[in-house]
């Protein structure tokens, strides 16, 4: 398959339904409105597409976006400074 059906093909979840993924796969807090304000006001949220005036998330945008938030693996929360 090339990478226009692979895109095509990938499962894309409405506002809602993405915030509630986030949460529950990575226990990372997100709202539908944090998604929404993301969405308008700068870029650091994930990546999404309109179906006309609906916001469609792709499951691997989501994915990449929630692995980001999360920082690496520490010890201390000194080492968690350094890191920073």
């Amino acid at each position: 398959m090339n990478e226009t059906n692979e895109r095509q093909s990938e499962r894309h979840l409405r506002r809602n339904e993405a915030a509630k993924y986030v949460t529950d796969t990575y226990n990372v807090p997100c709202s539908p409105k944090t998604l929404a304000k993301l969405a308008c006001i700068n870029s650091e949220g994930p990546p999404f597409r309109l179906a006309g005036r609906f916001p469609l998330y792709p499951v691997s945008g989501l994915d990449a976006w929630a692995q980001k938030k999360i920082g690496p693996l520490i010890r201390s929360t000194s080492e968690a400074r350094r890191v920073a």
